[in-house]
């Protein structure tokens, strides 16, 4: 047994920094996707950015139980909003698509609701990631100059990519119901996408797939 003892010790003490170093980045992260796009977040709808088009993050419009995912009404709202205080001439809906939904047509819908016109939608089915929605945002619409629509959750890491490629976006906020309250699965889950998203663009230079079919 004593043996063993050095090279359990070994094993525990790298285990252990590892677990540190993990923490670390995760906190580091955080901290710089956070401090360095606090800044560009709106929370009024009415802005005095001059960008003509406004980039709407999909979500899916349901939740896992069936119920209605306040997150997408939450958007349509803030969008609809967006739209009528300020000169948009273009609304992008970038979400993904699969046989069970379809975010990006959901949003279409729901806009024509809110008194929308279609003739300035415009839906993006390859938006599967938040990296992939901005991104096509400008090589393939050729838009640099944003108004993004998401949660605030999410709004930091959304401008963090922007930011990364030489973007000019801000994010007008979709504003929670009062008393809403986050999940903690959420807060976690988005927690941890900001050092991933910080891997994506300064390590492993992630592309999305730009598949010009799923543009309408």
């Amino acid at each position: 047994m004593k043996e063993h003892k050095p090279f359990l010790k070994i094993i525990f003490k790298t285990s252990l920094w590892v677990i540190i170093t993990l923490v670390a980045f995760v906190l580091i992260a955080n901290i710089w996707v956070v401090g360095s796009t606090h800044k560009q977040i709106y929370v009024k709808a009415k802005t005095e950015s001059l960008a003509k088009t406004v980039l709407v993050l999909g979500t899916s419009y349901n939740t896992v139980e069936g119920k209605k995912n306040h997150f997408f009404y939450e958007r349509m709202s803030a969008t609809a909003s967006v739209y009528k205080l300020n000169h948009v001439q273009q609304i992008i809906l970038s979400g993904s698509k699969t046989k069970y939904y379809n975010e990006s047509q959901a949003m279409r819908k729901s806009l024509a609701e809110f008194g929308v016109p279609d003739s300035i939608l415009v839906t993006d089915n390859g938006g599967v990631r938040t990296l992939d929605s901005v991104l096509r945002c400008k090589n393939l619409f050729a838009e640099d100059k944003i108004i993004i629509i998401t949660q605030r959750f999410h709004a930091y890491r959304a401008l963090f990519i922007s930011n990364y490629y030489n973007m000019d976006a801000i994010v007008v906020v979709a504003q929670s119901q009062k008393g809403e309250k986050l999940s903690v699965g959420v807060l976690i889950r988005e927690v941890l996408a900001r050092p991933l998203a910080v891997l994506d663009l300064y390590v492993f230079h992630s592309k999305p797939q730009f598949d010009t079919i799923n543009i309408n």
